[in-house]
Order: structure tokens, then sequence, then C-alpha cells
């Protein structure tokens, strides 16, 4: 069954998107501003800022996304709170191949890439649910079968 915060979350980016986005522009723009130290969790877990390229704007995109470590890469999930589309910044990402990650006010290019390989998607689907539970709610929540991807350092 799904969490009270994944349904949260749900009902937040299904039926309230435009104080999603909000929130979500406002914390980007707090992180960044405080170089990660105020504003570097979300619900008690630890957050990282991601920059994307848009695909059809060509402008910068950050969004902030929860800070899933494997190894010295990041697990992205392109969940959208268990909404049935896949979120734009995923998109994006796949678009662009590459974008920027900052954590803690210390910013670093990273190549992008979508785990296909069926093992290793389990092994960062568990890493993604231990360190926020809620993409498993989120799973629940949608038909759809919810993107991961890999951010990894670049030279």
């Amino acid at each position: 069954m799904p969490s009270l915060t994944g349904r949260a979350a749900n009902l937040l980016s299904t039926r309230l998107d435009p104080l999603a986005r909000v929130t979500a522009r406002t914390h980007a723009a707090l992180y960044h501003r405080f170089d990660g130290r105020f504003f570097g969790k979300f619900l008690r877990k630890p957050v990282i800022l991601v920059d994307v390229v848009g695909r059809s704007s060509g402008k910068h995109r950050p969004v902030m996304l929860m800070r899933i470590e494997r190894g010295s890469a990041y697990v992205v999930c392109g969940s959208n709170a268990g909404n049935e589309d896949t979120p734009n910044w995923y998109h994006n990402l796949q678009a662009a191949g590459s974008a920027e990650v900052e954590v803690g006010g210390n910013r670093l290019p990273v190549s992008f890439r979508e785990v296909t390989d069926t093992a290793e998607r389990e092994e960062c689907w568990r890493l993604l649910t231990a360190g926020y539970p809620d993409f498993a709610s989120y799973q629940e929540l949608t038909q759809r079968t919810l993107p991961i991807g890999l951010l990894e350092a670049r030279p």
C-alpha cells in the first residue's frame, strides 16, 4: 500500500501542479543560493541539484532530486511522484546526455545513462527505495514502469 507521504506527493503533482512547480523551483533556487548549506534535504532525506539543458528551450533547467549514490554515480528515477507522465527533466537528460550536479556547493559535470540491464536495474531500484522509500509508493500509483538512470562523473 502506498505511504501517506507518497500519496501526498502524488496528489501535489497531479492535482496541484502549479504549486508543486513553484515549490520545486524555489527549493532549487534556495539550495543553489546557499551552496547547499541550507535546503539540502527533502523530507529529511538528502537531495542534489541537477542542472540540465531543456531539449526544446535550450535553457538550463535546474531540478532537485533525491541523493542516491551508487559508487561515484548518482541514481535518478523519473517517478514524477507516481504521475502517469515521465517528468520533463528526465526527457531532457535523455536528449542532452549530460548535465551538471551540484552537491553542497560543488558542481561537477556528469553524463547520463539510462539503466536497461535487468540486474543493474534491480540493484539501482534497491538503492532508490532504501534511500527514499516513497519511490515504491510512486511505482504502485502508476501503470508505467518508472525509468531509472545514472549520472556518472565526466573527466
